[in-house]
């Protein structure tokens, strides 16, 4: 039997969890009628409209060329030469989830009715998606002003039969795959080539794609976190309500919350409140305490390090999602009020800002992540595991020493790849694009930033639970972090002697991006 959910695309109610699972094809879509509707009603108004005015991309050239006028003999023309020329970008292809999100934001966007396009463009969107047919849309050429130009040319040259495309994991030319699965080319009627190439379209694809694996990421920081308290038997009182009600910041606040919760039924965590209740521990001849008053910072101030990453990508998310649902467009055709509004919709700050941020966000996480695991590789910060958690012999057996430099590596590539986006605009277009966002490079970079934070917390995590079997504690833990040990352990063996790992480690990796834990 089919469960998978129908998605109802509209142009104006996607969620960002919504249009992840469209992207990933784990779920089915249907348009609402009403937008098709309006879709309709706007292409008849700007076919009307249109007749013996100055209009944008319509009876003028484009950007420094917008001083030339076109004669209607020649306008159909001028949207295939913006497709051909444009489709100039370079680099890799857009991997297939995220070739198919942008053409759901696409879907989306025209939707909304404000675009003039003809409806046959929605319909020729729909049927590439539903036969799979993803555009190949190369990684290097946009610089987010004018929207997304050059990586939606490309798209635009899939939809009108040209250039290259993928299916079924191999790319071929785009008429040959039309072609075979029976989908009709797009023919252009108005301005369907400008329509497609201006707006957000693609680096907001890939912001919300972006998003929704931060806040994996975040709560299963959250989770290792937690459990490697208890691990080593920290104090309850860093994720207290008495301690974090005091500090109005209200991600922290819930974070702590989420900590508590996880570890509510925890016996290894120690009281704070039992502890003053028996008395002072006694000191060693040197004047030592067996046990420290309160760890190490990358354990005791998890709320306080996650706190500021659950706020901003909760903006983050509420920015991304208007963008899902805006018209993004130029010009802004609306039928209901008659009119053609020129402007610059199309301008990539709101996504590029919000990519900076969150490349901040997880190059932190995978910074507190490194050191967790360096915690638990030193014995003489942790004070009860092997140096390495090495099982094996010392100095013929290294356990975790050659994953620790993968962790310390990657940690130290997003510190490099947290460097603004946002504030590296170069005019170009013959100063036309005097000011530009550089917001689909910020968006890809973002990216990047979080596929690393899922390899150091795969590598944390591995190390976590041959941590729990070393100390012998496992059942001593929260009943949460118990099936976590369980379903990572099934993913990765004990480390008892050398091996190569990985394997394992990607594993590892794809498990926790593919499990969210809904602890936030």
């Amino acid at each position: 039997m089919n469960t998978r959910n129908t998605i109802v695309v509209d142009g104006n109610s996607m969620t960002i969890k919504n249009f992840c699972r469209l992207a990933s094809g784990d779920a089915d879509f249907r348009i609402e009628k009403s937008a098709l509707r309006r879709v309709a009603e706007c292409h008849g108004f700007l076919e009307r409209f249109s007749s013996r005015k100055l209009i944008y991309g319509i009876s003028t050239g484009f950007g420094p060329m917008a001083q030339y006028r076109i004669d209607e003999t020649d306008r159909i023309d001028l949207q295939y030469n913006i497709i051909r020329s444009h489709s100039a970008g370079l680099g890799d292809y857009l991997p297939p989830d995220k070739a198919r999100a942008v053409l759901f934001n696409l879907l989306n966007a025209m939707l909304r009715g404000f675009s003039g396009v003809a409806p046959a463009l929605i319909r020729v969107v729909e049927a590439t998606l539903r036969a799979d047919i993803l555009p190949c849309i190369p990684m290097h050429g946009g610089v987010g002003a004018s929207g997304d130009l050059v990586q939606m040319a490309h798209v635009a040259l899939c939809l009108i039969g040209e250039g290259e495309a993928m299916c079924e994991g191999a790319v071929a030319p785009a008429a040959e795959l039309f072609r075979r699965k029976g989908v009709e080319p797009l023919r252009i009627s108005l301005r369907e080539g400008i329509a497609v190439m201006n707006g957000t379209t693609a680096m907001t694809a890939l912001a919300a794609l972006n998003l929704r694996g931060a806040q994996i990421a975040l709560e299963w920081s959250l989770a290792l976190s937690a459990c490697l308290n208890e691990t080593v038997a920290s104090y309850d009182d860093h994720y207290s309500p008495g301690l974090n009600r005091v500090r109005r910041q209200s991600g922290q606040q819930v974070v702590a919350r989420a900590m508590g919760a996880m570890l509510k039924d925890s016996e290894r965590i120690r009281s704070r409140a039992k502890l003053y209740e028996n008395g002072t521990e006694e000191p060693d001849v040197a004047g030592r305490i067996a046990h420290k008053v309160q760890p190490y910072y990358s354990l005791r101030c998890v709320p306080q390090i996650l706190g500021p990453i659950y706020e901003t990508l909760d903006f983050s998310c509420r920015i991304v999602e208007n963008e899902l649902n805006s018209v993004t467009d130029n010009p802004v055709i609306d039928a209901a009020e008659c009119n053609v509004y020129h402007g610059g919709n199309f301008h990539g700050d709101y996504i590029s800002l919000e990519m900076d941020k969150l490349k901040l966000a997880m190059t932190r996480l995978g910074m507190m992540s490194e050191r967790q695991f360096n915690y638990l590789m030193n014995p003489a910060e942790n004070e009860c595991l092997p140096p390495f958690l090495n099982r094996g012999k010392p100095g013929l057996n290294f356990g975790f020493q050659g994953a620790g430099f993968t962790a310390t590596s990657t940690a130290a590539e997003n510190q490099a790849l947290a460097a603004s986006h946002y504030i590296h605009s170069i005019p170009n277009n013959n100063d036309n694009q005097d000011i530009v966002s550089m917001g689909f490079n910020a968006a890809v970079a973002a990216g990047k930033t979080v596929d690393n934070v899922f390899e150091i917390l795969a590598i944390q995590a591995a190390a976590l639970i041959q941590a729990i079997d070393i100390l012998g504690c496992r059942t001593q833990l929260s009943s949460r972090s118990r099936t976590i040990h369980a379903e990572l352990r099934a993913v990765f063996a004990e480390l008892k002697n050398d091996r190569p790992t990985r394997k394992e480690l990607e594993g590892v990796r794809e498990y926790l991006r593919t499990n969210p834990l809904n602890l936030l």
